[in-house]
Formats: structure tokens, sequence, C-alpha cells
């Protein structure tokens, strides 16, 4: 597969960060649109059975990753400094990917930093994102008030990221079913019409900046032995060896978005997936740029009529590094 690495800048407050396994759903949802069903359903052969026509990562600020999910212990100790402002360094600078997993934690960078660095505004920088509430109400369409004898007016968090800052995207794609200028196309829809939550009353717009950059991943490292994911991926079954394996797990209770909101059912069965930043070491390192499984297909994720054939991205893109294997995980290690 090719990895396409877009440069995305935000238009607007978001309902939530830009997640991968959301990405490609609304990347499938634009490609129905654009070209229709039958095209839709050619690019989704074979993916549950680990054939995906493209793997979406996590959207991060510009030149850094997360910091992956290892136990403090597997990093060098950080003279003087606290508990607290150990765990606000949560982003890598890709630049620092050469240098020995343990010494990550010195490189390390906290929202601040990482705003500082990447829109230039200096010692003033404000935080990564601010969290604003906005006040809604529901309409009724009908009689354009809001319906019922109450007034019941409701708040939702919208998601403010800080002037000036670009995020860095990576996108998997087979190149023999999707093309570089499709894909550019099915992103700039998603900018255009909105990500994510409440993308209907105007959050989630972004643009793409540049022309997306055609080459692999952040370069794994020399002698690499476990993988470092760059999205929520579902490992189960995958033959992970769990000693040397570390995440932060959680259910992923998806809902379908566009139209198929309007079916009756638009809730999906809940799915466990490991939280981007995961290490997984397998057995031997996979050829392939991504880990994970493709989820759903045949009714398993979905029972919405017409809609029983709805995937769930469970792949991660990956980088690889080398971790010491001559420690096994602690007792009450949280990843």
């Amino acid at each position: 597969m090719d990895c396409l690495q877009f440069k995305l800048r935000p238009r607007s407050a978001f309902g939530g960060p830009i997640k991968g396994d959301t990405f490609f759903g609304q990347l499938c949802w634009m490609a129905r649109h654009r070209w229709g069903e039958d095209r839709l359903v050619e690019l989704l052969a074979g993916y549950p059975e680990g054939r995906p026509f493209a793997v979406c990562s996590d959207a991060f600020p510009a030149g850094h990753l997360p910091r992956p999910a290892l136990p403090l212990h597997r990093f060098a100790e950080l003279p003087d400094a606290d508990r607290k402002a150990v765990k606000r360094k949560r982003w890598l600078p890709t630049a620092a990917l050469g240098e020995p997993v343990k010494d990550w934690l010195a490189s390390c960078r906290s929202d601040r930093e990482v705003v500082a660095t990447v829109s230039g505004a200096g010692e003033g920088a404000q935080a990564l994102a601010e969290s604003h509430a906005q006040p809604h109400n529901s309409i009724n369409r009908l009689t354009g008030t809001t319906g019922g004898a109450e007034f019941a007016p409701y708040v939702q968090e919208q998601l403010w990221f800080a002037p000036g800052l670009t995020f860095d995207l990576y996108l998997l794609v087979d190149s023999a079913r999707l093309s570089v200028d499709e894909a550019r196309l099915l992103i700039e829809d998603i900018g255009r019409i909105g990500y994510g939550r409440d993308a209907g009353i105007g959050l989630g717009k972004l643009e793409i900046v540049g022309e997306p950059r055609l080459g692999a991943l952040p370069s794994s490292q020399p002698d690499a032995n476990a993988c470092f994911t760059l999205a929520p991926v579902a490992p189960q079954g995958q033959g992970f060896i769990a000693d040397h394996s570390h995440y932060e797990v959680f259910t992923r209770f998806g809902r379908h978005g566009d139209q198929a909101v309007q079916t009756g059912r638009p809730f999906k069965a809940p799915v466990l997936l490991a939280q981007t930043g995961a290490v997984l070491t397998p057995r031997s390192i996979p050829e392939q740029p991504f880990v994970g499984q493709g989820l759903g297909g045949r009714g398993k994720l979905s029972r919405a009529s017409g809609y029983e054939g709805t995937v769930q991205q469970g792949f991660a893109p990956w980088i690889g590094i080398k971790l010491d294997l001559s420690e096994t995980q602690r007792t009450g290690d949280a990843a």
C-alpha cells in the first residue's frame, strides 16, 4: 500500500478530535456520494478478510506523534520532574524517533509546547484545544418552534483548536483501487461537509494545506521488534505477545452517520479497541504497513435495514520500534 501524508488545517470548531476509525467511516460515505453504491461495494470487497482499500491514522499536531502507551518505568527517569508534569508530556516529535525508546520521554512535549512549536506562538502559546459549551434546543421543523410544552435547551461541548495549528494525517491506500487524486477528493469532501459530530450545523470544517506527501510512514527504528500504532486498533486474536504489549482499551459505541441515521436503528454494535499509541509486539514483524483487523460485515456490526454490510476500521498504520524484551510487564503497570 502507498502512504499519503496530508497536512490539515481546522476551519471551525470540532465535535471531538480526529480519530482514524471515524475518519475512515466518513471516507466511505464520501465515496458513496461521489461515485455511488457500486463503487463503495467494490472498494470494501475483502475488507473483513484483511484487504482494506484504505487505513487512516488519527490527525496529530504537525511533526508530532502521540507518546506510546508504555509504562513510565520503560523510559529513563526525568530529573526534577513531578508526575503531573510528566503526564502532560504526551506528544513525541517525529525527529526523536531515531533515538532509543527509553530516551523518548525527555523529548516529549506538552500541549502548550507543541502549540508554541507548530504555530510559532512562542511563550504566549495557548492550549492545544479549548472546550467551550454551546447551548442548543431541539426545533420542530414542521412548526418552526421548539415543540412540546416545555422549553428544553441542552448544552454540548465544542473543541476549538489553537490558531495556526496544523495536523498530519497518514492515509494508507491501495492505489490499485483508490488513486492519490481520488483520495484527495474524498478528504476535500470531508473538509467541506465537516468531520464528526454536528457537522450538519457547521462543525468539523477543515482544509488540505499544500500537496499530499507520497512516501512511507515515519521511519521505523533499526531492528524493530514492536509495532507503535497510529490509530485505534482491534488486536484481538492477532497473536501479539501479551507480556510485551501495552495499550489502553476503550469501547467504541458507534452510530451510523449521514443518511443512515434515519433508519430507525442508528446505533452499531459496540466494539472493543486499543487506543492510538498502542505498542504491540508480534512474533514476527508484519510485512504490510498496518496491523489489526477489519470489523463488521454480514450484519455483525449493524442490523439496520440496508446497512448490514457496515464495517468498522480495526486496522491501524504502525511504526516499528525497538523494545527491550528482556523486561516483562510488571504487575499493576498501566499502559
